[in-house]
């Protein structure tokens, strides 16, 4: 049980290059939405399977150390790839639109915070904005984070009412799916508090060494 969190990790990264390839090849928004619903109930539980069999300490796999990556490599791909089949298959200029944001946000979010990309609070230059100034990287970092949730329930709802299902059923899953992003933004907000904390510490930690540096 100790690898069904990465097991249901990779499932996602695979899930997301089905997609891209569906995306060159023609595939139906059908088959689409619904590996994405598959992709979603992954990422909804490999944390929790994470968190509940965890490796002991002694014998943690040494690819584990590269798990957040992973993960972060497999949530990006399945947003990025849907936005492509959006513009190959169902709206080119929306989709362009859609992808073009997700680029600079994510990138120049990452120089502007970090000061590098993949950057994460505790792995930042000192001229990163997470370095200086941590409040406001934190609101930054949240901030994209809440739009990003909101894009990928634009993308969804493209490549949703794109499908020749009857439109009651399209409606149904759109609303089903507005519910869902409402449990989102409130699990979102638990999210900020976390983070909050930990900002606490990483603050800490940086005035520690600002004052050690001072005193020597």
């Amino acid at each position: 049980m100790r690898y069904l969190a990465d097991i249901l990790t990779s499932m996602r990264l695979i899930i997301s290059i089905i997609i891209f390839v569906l995306a060159l090849t023609g595939g139906t928004p059908e088959v689409v939405f619904i590996l994405f619903i598959i992709a979603e109930l992954t990422d909804a539980f490999d944390g929790t399977c994470a968190r509940k069999w965890p490796f002991p300490k002694n014998k943690t796999p040494k690819y584990r150390k590269y798990a957040p990556i992973f993960d972060m490599v497999s949530d990006v791909s399945l947003a990025g790839f849907q936005v492509i089949f959006v513009i190959l298959q169902i709206n080119q200029p929306i989709g362009l639109a859609i992808l073009i944001y997700e680029l600079i946000s994510s990138i120049g979010g990452d120089l502007l915070v970090y000061g590098k990309l993949f950057g994460h609070p505790d792995n930042c230059t000192k001229n990163s904005l997470a370095y200086r100034n941590f409040p406001l990287a934190k609101a930054i970092i949240l901030t994209r984070r809440y739009i990003y949730v909101v894009c990928i329930g634009v993308v969804n709802a493209i490549i949703l009412f794109a499908t020749n299902w009857p439109d009651s059923i399209k409606i149904a899953l759109f609303a089903f799916g507005c519910s869902i992003f409402v449990f989102a933004w409130f699990f979102l907000r638990q999210r900020r508090q976390n983070i909050s904390r930990d900002a606490v510490d990483i603050e800490k930690q940086l005035t520690q060494k600002s004052q050690r540096k001072k005193h020597q």
